[in-house]
């Protein structure tokens, strides 16, 4: 009996821990929670839904920032002649004839900063002095072939840079711009049926055509993985924010209001239930601001349409991570970790970024959104456009509140695969440096497996170069003939002539991390990030903060054949050889102190040679804008390579 009782329990104890690991692969933390029927019945409907006061709500608007609104006024005061522009094809087929996508949309993008505009200005004074140049706004997006971009036309002659306009399909700015509609609606109804029933009409037509039928019925690459089971990116939260933003003000029909918010909810666990639980984005911290920052955005508007119905999300440990990643990523005020695509001085959302920590009740998540408050100058922002009601309402709060930047002193994202160090908590002072694991399909993936950083005071000393211009190519079979997205212009080796390919199966192995008050150290094996021919058994890499003193990278290698080896560094300062086996980098940042680095080598094994990158394709403009024309890599050649061997790369003030 007694051993049946047993065997029961292990029976019970077993399927609990599969029954909790199956919930921690796939928890559907947002449309787990309600039924179609309950989720409907949680749903303030579309009528009686108020997100933020009507126009004719002038006590409700006072409570809005004046000093915003009288920015947005004085912006829109210059859009009163405004002449709405058409967008000529000729500017979409640029996108097939020489990969130019940023002609396309200059004009698009502009078209919606308007709108929204001249949206805010005329709740503002409320006299219908904004209303005209609204409807043209209107009625010329809604006569647009295309609400997207060019470069995410499909590629083919299908296509040939032009939008088959019979096959609707949502991209990023299409979903966007169904957002600056729905306000319009939202606010000025009754004003534009005043003019004529079409105008509200058109936008529903073109709407639902264009962004709820084919979201509804057909499927959408960005909603779940890919055929090589990559997660999706910020593509899912991202448009799903737009597209339950505009569901919620703009479909009167409750019970296909109710069916969409159900599918989006399934569609965004498709992004969060792979999720790492540690909150890393691999896309970085400027697509953070598209990623988690959108899933934020999502949960956000649907407390506001449910009455606080989705308030238990804020307490997912994995969802406050995400928040977390945004400065746990911060090298200094400026500077954030850039690995991959994401950009070393991206901006910051900070009113956003405010709301994200009060609603994860994280003091330093709210501190940190608070120091990035800039004065209000009537600028929308590119994205997001719904932030900006909800910036209007909190300034009083935002002004007062606590500002600081945390700073801290160690990271460790173990499902990432990142770790980051500073000599000392709460300071830029000193050394910072970040490295990275991982493999080489991850989102707007470099292929980077074990290519670390090194700041000192807050200011780049080896860099990771990041993404440069967007054009056709950047997503295209051609990505990594782009010197930047490849190995050898990171600071990574290469091995008997091979590089590190793209694709999930070229990843880090045997991770390990430790810190204590003197070091911290990670430890990684990247021998499996390179193909068969490079003919690595292992490269073990160990790179290590000794606090105060330097930064270490140490690689022990086993290679099948020793025919040629060479480590790159990327600097963005002038580099020449010093003395044998040093290597001096004349660290000068724009702000802080110059003074000379060394970068300690074995002189008897390696002879560096540098050379400044040039910069002269189309994809390195993005690259002069964010580090000037000062790229220099350094490239150690092995002068007599070794099946078996151990190398030792300091880094230290002269």
């Amino acid at each position: 009996m007694q051993l049946q009782l047993h065997r029961r329990y292990l029976f019970l104890f077993f399927f609990l821990c599969c029954l909790s690991v199956d919930l921690l692969a796939q928890p559907d933390l947002l449309s787990g929670k309600y039924s179609k029927e309950e989720l409907g019945k949680v749903l303030i409907p579309q009528a009686d839904w108020k997100p933020f006061p009507k126009r004719d709500d002038r006590a409700g608007w006072a409570k809005a920032d004046p000093e915003m609104m009288k920015g947005y006024l004085k912006k829109a005061e210059g859009y009163l002649t405004y002449n709405w522009p058409s967008v000529p094809a000729t500017k979409s087929l640029l996108i097939e004839r020489n990969a130019n996508r940023s002609e396309y949309e200059a004009v698009s993008f502009q078209k919606r900063e308007v709108l929204g505009t001249l949206l805010l200005a005329e709740i503002y004074e409320n006299q219908g002095r904004f209303v005209d140049p609204i409807i043209d706004g209107v009625w010329s997006i809604c006569e647009e072939s295309f609400w997207g971009s060019s470069a995410h036309l499909p590629r083919g002659r299908d296509f040939a840079g032009l939008m088959d306009v019979s096959k609707p399909f949502v991209d990023l700015f299409a979903a966007e711009t169904a957002t600056y509609l729905a306000w319009v609606d939202y606010y000025l109804g009754d004003r534009l049926d005043a003019v004529s029933p079409q105008i509200r009409k058109r936008i529903y037509h073109e709407t639902n055509y264009r962004i709820f039928q084919p979201l509804m019925t057909q499927p959408h690459g960005w909603m779940s993985k890919n055929s090589n089971g990559r997660p999706p990116n910020n593509w899912n939260p991202w448009i799903c924010s737009n597209w339950l933003n505009t569901v919620l003000l703009l479909e009167k029909d409750d019970a296909k209001r109710t069916e969409a918010v159900a599918k989006i909810l399934n569609v965004l666990d498709q992004f969060l239930n792979p999720y790492p639980r540690d909150g890393g984005c691999d896309e970085g911290p400027s697509y953070w601001g598209a990623a988690a920052a959108s899933l934020y955005d999502n949960i956000a508007l649907l407390n506001q349409a449910t009455n606080q119905a989705f308030r238990y999300v804020f307490a997912d440990e994995k969802v406050r991570n995400m928040g977390k990643f945004i400065y746990r990523a911060q090298i200094s005020e400026k500077y954030f970790l850039n690995f991959a695509d994401a950009d070393p001085q991206p901006g910051m959302a900070a009113t956003m970024i405010y709301r994200f920590g009060k609603d994860i009740e994280d003091p330093d998540m709210m501190r940190f959104g608070a120091y990035y408050r800039q004065p209000e100058n009537g600028s929308l922002g590119r994205f997001h456009y719904f932030r900006n009601f909800y910036a209007l309402f909190i300034q009083d709060e935002f002004r007062k509140a606590k500002k600081g930047l945390p700073l801290p002193k160690d990271v460790w994202l173990p499902d990432l695969q990142v770790f980051a160090a500073r000599d000392q908590v709460g300071s830029t002072k000193g050394f910072y440096v970040a490295a990275k694991g991982g493999h080489n399909d991850e989102s707007h993936n470099h292929n980077d497996v074990g290519n670390y950083v090194v700041y000192y005071d807050g200011q780049p000393l080896l860099i990771d170069v990041g993404r440069g211009t967007y054009t056709g190519k950047t997503f295209s079979s051609k990505r990594y003939e782009i010197w930047y997205n490849c190995s050898d212009y990171h600071n990574l080796p290469t091995v008997n002539g091979r590089t590190q390919p793209p694709g999930a199966k070229y990843k880090a192995a045997l991770i390990a991390y430790k810190t204590g008050p003197a070091v911290t150290q990670f430890d990684l094996d990247i021998a499996g990030a390179y193909p068969e021919e490079a003919g690595i058994d292992s490269w073990k890499r160990t790179i290590r903060l000794n606090r105060g003193k330097n930064v270490q990278v140490d690689d022990a290698v086993t290679l099948e054949k020793a025919e040629s080896l060479t480590q790159h560094l990327m600097t963005c300062y002038p580099t020449e050889p010093g003395k044998p086996g040093e290597l001096i980098i004349h660290y000068a940042p724009k702000e802080g102190t110059a003074r000379d680095f060394v970068v300690r080598y074995d002189a008897k094994k390696f002879q560096p040679q540098v050379e400044k990158v040039k910069l002269e394709a189309p994809e390195d403009q993005g690259i002069v804008t964010k580090w000037g024309d000062t790229i220099y890599r350094i490239s150690f050649k092995a002068v007599a390579p070794k099946t078996a061997d151990r190398f030792n790369f300091t880094v230290a003030a002269r």
